[in-house]
């Protein structure tokens, strides 16, 4: 079939080469992630494999459960013998519980654990046999909502070097399985319902894929995914988990939905590799997908093609917005990821391992792709990946301990960092949305962000260097919003601080990259400060809109001890129950993302749906509705809130964002603090509101022009329901930034339309922001 310099080129090739600019390629590397309080974290480990635990304090303590392939207790494993049984109500155990149940145990009798005591120093375990570990970390809920109750616990695997290929864990009950070496294909039947996973076995390795309907091929008739049917359904280049996730055939019928996808960047554009596209180069009898495609799907009754169209896995293309060229560089796949997708019908498909080693599509080195297939019943749940840092452990997204609620409400979801939370209720729709925030309440899935408790003595100190705020000045019970910023004055994160004690600190923030800033300045300093990421151990409700504080009184108790809902002015913080003293505890603050009267709520995983409950019902009277992250951005525009990768960017300083006001420069020295004196002393560009004569929405990036010349660029825009126009946030040079001052923001292309605008002050609503203060 391939001559014998081909195969003899491709069987000398180096897997390895790439380890130098790929992490975790070649030698298995840690796989590290954070124990957070009340988690149960799953981690499989083989025969010789490494567990640490850092950032155990003399104080501390987590529980351990080990189980051999059989479900059986096996601390012996790792040297560890039982001591204390888990209490269920002190951990998530929704997870650990299932497991057990799957592999024959009984889900609600836990057995024992081994309990390891914090002492300071990194805590080594090594497995003497395969074994699955759950890794608990036990916390009230009590504890969540007033102290994390500990630092920071980081986690580390480190696989043994076995020379093999590490795969993902399975995700189910699994019916076949195989691999396409490089340079070859592989076709395989899909039965309606089962679900296919294409692994990418050591990154960056583009697999070339194809399916056709059972029935059609039984006809004589090739119906198979058609890529421009496919892109004009979904409005996107491909699909992805979410409420587009099908590809469909040439009379749009859908194939298969994609479950999961932890890479999101494929091609939907170009041709399976083809002999005369490398014969032109210059490499004839040249391994292609074309004819291994052909070669492969001979058997089922399909036709010979020189050139076969494909979804092309991993193979990281784009069109470029001015030239519409399609571009290509090396693929964004890690070893290890994959797309999972599910049957809609009987089909015949084919995979590839692309064998192109003259172009980056494949890092110039053509490995392996892995296949396995699942059977109907199993409960593959749709994820994306999330990677804290281009080099982090990768996250599967998850259902928010909201979802049980929110799931029969809408499908409409998308992923915030690691979380799914709603975009829009179809019953009500987003403008509906947006008049009940104005009007009446609503309540909103908040949980994505990111908490971080900061304790210690020197934990003002280290709030006092690392944010723009005079931290000196918050008292006990209160909250500001501060930036964080980096010697250059650019805004690194944005969020709310609140002190809850003495010591305690929580700061509610968009990244995780505040939590790495803050450890390196602990760092540097040698202060006495913990940090612990609260990851998703900390779910919270934003209730927004004129009848919140109503609804609040309905369902909230405080102790004297602490602020009561009424004495909490705007940005304090208190600790309350749900009706009672005895009933679930929240943190309640007066914050939120829309310039409305409003709170937020912030409680314990295992209390999260009580608290849904709760809100609603008590708001039933006042017309209470979910909201989703359409309205509220509409909301947060009115308002002039300031969002990252909008109003704040890289390059763009804290007084160019139009956060001036979150910056004390008399204060004591802060990170970029130099910098923004400086740059608030000669400004070149400012925030601006601009106000449209007409319904067109510029989009973000938009040119803001003085006739020929741009002067600014559009952050944020949308129409405004309440000044029945559209509205946008800009970044003006100074010249032109005077109210009044009449502008034109370019469109198609920046200058075959323009849409005329003036000049105003932000916020746009309520400027004195009395809403939220009332």
């Amino acid at each position: 079939m391939f001559d014998d310099y081909t195969l003899r080129k491709f069987s000398n090739i180096g897997l390895r080469s790439r380890a130098r600019s790929f992490p975790g390629f070649g030698a298995p590397t840690s796989i590290r992630c954070v124990l957070a309080p009340r988690q149960a974290l799953r981690i499989d480990l083989g025969a010789g494999d490494l567990l640490s635990l850092d950032g155990l304090a003399p104080l501390d303590h987590v529980q351990l459960l080990a189980f051999d392939g059989r479900g059986r207790q096996a601390l012996e494993q790792l040297g560890l013998t039982a001591s204390h049984t888990p209490d269920p109500t002190r951990f998530d155990s929704t997870g650990l519980a299932g497991w057990i149940a799957r592999n024959g145990g009984d889900a609600n009798a836990l057995p024992q654990a081994a309990q390891i005591k914090g002492t300071g120093e990194i805590i080594v375990l090594r497995a003497t046999a395969a074994i699955t570990v759950w890794l608990l970390r036990p916390a009230s809920a009590q504890d969540l909502v007033v102290c994390s109750g500990g630092g920071t616990i980081a986690v580390a695997h480190q696989p043994v070097d076995t020379g093999s290929p590490i795969l993902p864990p399975l995700l189910g009950d699994l019916r076949d399985e195989f691999t396409v070496l490089r340079g070859t294909a592989q076709a395989y039947e899909l039965r309606k319902g089962d679900y296919v996973q294409i692994i990418d076995v050591h990154g960056q390795q583009c697999s070339d894929f194809m399916a056709f309907r059972g029935d059609g091929l039984l006809r004589g008739e090739e119906l198979m995914i058609d890529s421009t049917a496919t892109r004009s359904m979904v409005r996107r280049s491909y699909p992805g988990p979410g409420l587009l996730d099908k590809f469909f055939d040439r009379d749009m019928r859908p194939l298969l939905n994609v479950v999961q996808d932890t890479c999101g960047r494929h091609d939907t554009f170009g041709l399976a590799c083809t002999a005369r596209g490398y014969e032109e180069r210059g490499f004839p009898g040249h391994l292609n997908c074309s004819d291994n495609m052909s070669y492969a799907l001979q058997p089922f009754g399909v036709a010979r093609r020189n050139a076969w169209p494909a979804i092309n896995f991993f193979w990281n293309t784009w069109i470029d917005a001015r030239s519409h060229h399609i571009l290509t560089e090396e693929s964004y796949s890690r070893p290890g990821d994959y797309v999972t997708m599910c049957a809609m019908d009987d089909l015949v498909c084919v995979s590839t391992a692309c064998p192109d080693d003259l172009d980056p599509i494949n890092g110039w080195n053509p490995t392996d792709i892995h296949v396995r297939i699942y059977r109907p019943d199993t409960p593959i749940r749709r994820a994306v990946a999330y990677r804290e840092k281009e080099d982090a452990q990768m996250l599967i997204s998850e259902e928010s301990a909201f979802h049980e609620r929110l799931s029969p409400l809408t499908q409409h979801f998308s992923a915030a960092r690691d979380l799914w939370v709603p975009v829009s209720f179809p019953s009500v729709g987003t403008i509906g949305e947006y008049w009940a925030c104005r009007t009446a309440v609503t309540v909103q899935d908040m949980s994505g962000l990111r908490k971080y408790d900061i304790v210690g003595p020197d934990a003002e100190r280290l709030l006092q260097r690392a944010l723009t705020r005079d931290i000196a000045k918050l008292s006990v019970w209160r909250g500001t919003y501060a930036l964080m910023c980096d010697d250059s004055g650019t805004v690194v994160d944005d969020g709310t601080l609140f002190r809850i004690g003495p010591e305690l600190f929580r700061w509610c923030c968009g990244s995780e990259e505040s939590g790495r800033v803050l450890a390196e300045l602990a760092r540097q300093e040698g202060w006495q400060v913990r940090i612990n990421a609260m990851r998703n151990a900390l779910p919270n409700l934003a209730v927004q809109g004129p009848r919140s504080r109503d609804l609040l009184r309905k369902i909230t108790f405080t102790q004297p001890t602490v602020p009561s809902l009424e004495q909490l002015k705007w940005f304090g913080v208190t600790v309350a129950r749900l009706g009672d003293r005895e009933g679930r505890p929240f943190m309640l603050s007066r914050s939120g993302y829309t310039g409305e009267l409003g709170y937020e709520l912030f409680c314990a995983k295992s209390d999260a749906v009580a608290l849904w409950d709760a809100v609603m019902e008590a708001g039933e009277e006042f017309g209470i509705t979910p909201m989703g992250s359409a309205a509220l951005d509409i909301i947060r525009i009115e308002a002039g809130l300031a969002a990252a990768d909008a109003e704040f960017a890289p390059g763009v300083d804290a007084f160019e964002a139009g956060l001036g006001f979150a910056v004390d420069l008399n204060k004591s020295d802060f990170v970029g603090q130099a910098a923004l004196k400086r740059n608030a002393a000669d400004p070149r560009r400012v925030l601006k509101g601009l106000i449209f004569d007409c319904a067109d929405v510029p989009a973000h990036g938009a040119p803001v022009l003085c006739g020929e010349r741009q002067v600014g660029v559009i952050t944020s825009a949308t129409r405004s329901p309440t000044l029945e126009c559209s509205i946008a946030m800009a970044r003006i040079a100074v010249e032109h930034a005077a109210n009044g001052t009449e502008l034109d923001v370019g469109m198609m292309n920046g200058r075959m339309k323009r849409l005329g605008a003036s000049v105003t002050d932000i916020p746009f609503v309520d400027p004195q922001r009395k809403k939220a203060r009332a």
